[in-house]
C-alpha cells in the first residue's frame, strides 16, 4: 500500500476508536453516581461510624463521577482498541508471528484486566484497613472525592500494567533480545527492581508495596516458564509468506 492508503486507514481505525469510547461513554454517564459508589466502597468500608467522603471543589460532585465514568469507558474499550491495532499491523505480519500475535493480545487484555481486579478486591481494602487504623485520635478520616479518585485511578493503572510482566517477559524472550538462561541469573536483580517499583508506584506502606512487587515477580516467572516452552522463529520460518503473497525467492 502506498504511504496515502496507510494514512487513511490509520484515521479510519482511530476514528473507530473514537468512537467506540464515546459510545461506551454515552452509554455509562447515566450510571456515573453509581459507578463512583462502586469504586469508592472499598474506602467507605472503613470509614468510621458517622463519616463520609467530601467534596471540596465547588463542581467535585459532578466533574469527579463524570472523570471515571470517561476512564471506565477507556478501560472498557480496550478490546475494540487493540482490535484495531491489530487489524492495522496484521497484514505485515508473517504466518507464524500472527499465531504468536493474536494469544499475545488476548491474553495482555485479560492480564490487564486481572491486575485491576486484584487491587480492587484484595489490595484496596487492605491499604483503606491500614489507613484507617493509623489516623491519629481526633482526625476525622473523610477523604476528598477526587483525590480518593487520582488515588485508585494510579494504582489501577500501575497493577494492570504490572500483570503484563508474562507478556513482556515472553516477547524479549521470543525476539531473543535475552535468552531464559540470562534472565534466570537476573533474578534478584529483578526481584529488587519490582519492590522498588512498588515502592514508586504505592503509597508508602510496606503492606501495598508487597502486594504489588510479590504478584510482579511471580508474574515474571510465568513469563520465564513460558518464554522457555517456545521455539524462536529460524531462517525457515522467514520464507512463510505474508498474506497472500508468494515468498521471496533466495538469492
Amino acid at each position: 500500500m502506498p504511504l496515502v492508503a496507510h494514512l487513511t486507514e490509520l484515521r479510519t481505525r482511530l476514528l473507530r476508536c473514537v468512537i467506540a469510547v464515546l459510545l461506551l461513554f454515552a452509554g455509562l454517564f447515566y450510571f456515573a453516581q453509581d459507578i463512583y459508589t462502586i469504586v469508592s466502597a472499598p474506602l467507605r468500608a472503613y470509614l468510621p461510624e458517622g463519616a463520609t467522603m467530601i467534596a471540596t471543589g465547588v463542581a467535585s460532585p459532578f466533574l469527579t463521577p463524570f472523570k471515571l465514568t470517561a476512564w471506565v469507558a477507556l478501560f472498557l474499550s480496550i478490546p475494540v482498541l487493540l482490535h484495531q491495532v491489530w487489524g492495522f499491523i496484521a497484514p505485515g505480519l508473517y504466518k507464524h508471528e500472527k499465531r504468536i500475535a493474536v494469544p499475545l493480545l488476548v491474553s495482555s487484555i485479560l492480564l490487564f484486566y486481572a491486575g485491576m481486579a486484584f487491587a480492587y478486591f484484595l489490595v484496596f481494602p487492605m491499604i483503606f484497613h491500614f489507613f484507617a487504623s493509623v489516623t491519629p485520635d481526633g482526625v476525622a478520616m473523610m477523604t476528598d472525592i477526587n483525590e480518593y479518585l487520582d488515588f485508585v485511578l494510579t494504582l489501577f493503572f500501575a497493577f494492570g500494567v504490572a500483570f503484563e510482566i508474562p507478556v513482556a517477559t515472553f516477547l524479549v524472550l521470543w525476539v531473543g533480545i535475552v535468552d531464559v538462561e540470562t534472565l534466570k541469573r537476573s533474578r534478584p536483580y529483578v526481584i529488587v527492581g519490582c519492590f522498588v517499583v512498588g515502592m514508586i508506584l504505592t503509597p508508602p506502606d510496606v503492606f501495598s508495596q508487597t502486594m504489588l512487587a510479590v504478584p510482579m515477580w511471580l508474574l515474571f516467572e510465568v513469563g520465564l516458564l513460558f518464554g522457555g516452552l517456545v521455539r524462536r522463529p529460524t531462517a525457515d520460518d522467514e520464507d512463510n509468506f505474508r498474506g497472500d503473497q508468494p515468498p521471496a525467492p533466495r538469492p
